[in-house]
């Protein structure tokens, strides 16, 4: 009865998958007459990139997550400031956001053979597919044809995306304006299963919990060894030291909510997974290895690639992913 179950919830979940794709205003075919071969370069950088340094998954990732929930998925958080204005990069959300030089180094290889037709948006959107599998984790299709926004500004990160220390109301609160469920929320979570994070995110877990901003102002969820280690890692004011977020970085696996579920969670948010009425249930049913994670995590990351996709003939395609044409 459970594997019917299961089976049930995956095949609903690529049909809503499908149906999203469908309608979006995008389409797998966008590339086909004009750049047949877009996927297949786009893969094969990924694919390189991530052999020389596969801890970028997370921050791939991470790209399509900030990128789609400021604005759409326009490209915007590719762009650099300038003297007279702070784009998203800036933002203190995006503190030490990763994987853009690569993105550059994906368009470059785009451009040789396909000049000025995809665009830095699309890319983040595949990249973010093709580093999942690459970590052994799911695939779902990508709709195309999202154009590159002209206009970043790092007050939109700050007020859009969630900060770190948000509680669970606060995190089901801000999905919830972006049209993504408690349940979703907590999926995609799960994108922490790769990759590492800074001391910058953690520091309020440890030191900061109640706004006292002390040494012993420590979440008193934290498993107390766990919380231990952790600050010998991240000492009180240190911002850029790193941390796994599981202990299978570079796999796309369940141990990210087996570790939020022993009171191990890096952030505040992490942690906060488990202290939401519906939230310890949900988290403990996506540990099991034969859960439908997976398939639910393909299902939110194709709908978050698409939300507000900036479409011809709004937007332009960049020639080079952190500068306005």
């Amino acid at each position: 009865m459970a594997s019917v179950k299961l089976g049930s919830t995956v095949i609903i979940s690529y049909l809503l998958l499908l149906a999203t794709i469908c309608n979006a205003g995008l389409s797998q075919q966008y590339y086909q007459s004009n750049c047949p071969q877009a996927a297949a370069i786009i893969k094969t950088e990924v694919n390189k990139i991530l052999r020389n340094n596969p801890n970028l998954v997370g921050a791939f990732l991470r790209l399509q997550f900030h990128d789609s929930w400021v604005n759409g998925a326009d490209g915007s958080v590719l762009i650099k400031s300038t003297a007279t204005n702070v784009a998203e990069v800036g933002a203190f959300v995006n503190f030490q956001l990763r994987g853009i030089s690569e993105i550059d180094q994906i368009k470059a290889q785009v451009e040789a053979q396909c000049p000025n037709t995809v665009s830095c948006a699309d890319i983040i959107a595949v990249a973010a597919r093709d580093a999942t599998v690459f970590a052994n984790g799911p695939y779902w299709p990508v709709a195309l044809g999202r154009r590159d926004s002209r206009v970043s500004r790092a007050i939109d990160a700050d007020t859009q995306l969630p900060f770190p220390v948000l509680r669970f109301s606060g995190l089901v609160q801000n999905f919830a304006a972006k049209g993504f469920s408690a349940r979703e929320m907590i999926v995609l979570s799960g994108s922490h299963t790769v990759g590492h994070t800074h001391c910058n995110g953690i520091g309020p877990n440890l030191y900061n919990y109640t706004g006292q901003d002390s040494l012993t102002d420590t979440n008193p969820n934290l498993d107390p060894t766990f919380a231990t280690s952790l600050k010998q890692t991240c000492p009180k004011g240190n911002t850029l030291n790193i941390v796994d977020m599981d202990s299978s970085p570079n796999t796309f696996d369940t141990l990210y909510f087996k570790k939020v579920l022993a009171n191990q969670g890096d952030m505040i948010t992490d942690d906060e997974l488990i202290r939401g009425p519906s939230g310890p249930s949900i988290v403990q049913s996506l540990s099991q290895p034969a859960s439908s994670f997976r398939a639910e995590f393909a299902n939110g990351m194709a709908k978050m690639s698409q939300m507000s996709p900036l479409l011809a003939p709004n937007g332009e395609i960049r020639k080079s992913c952190q500068f306005i044409n």
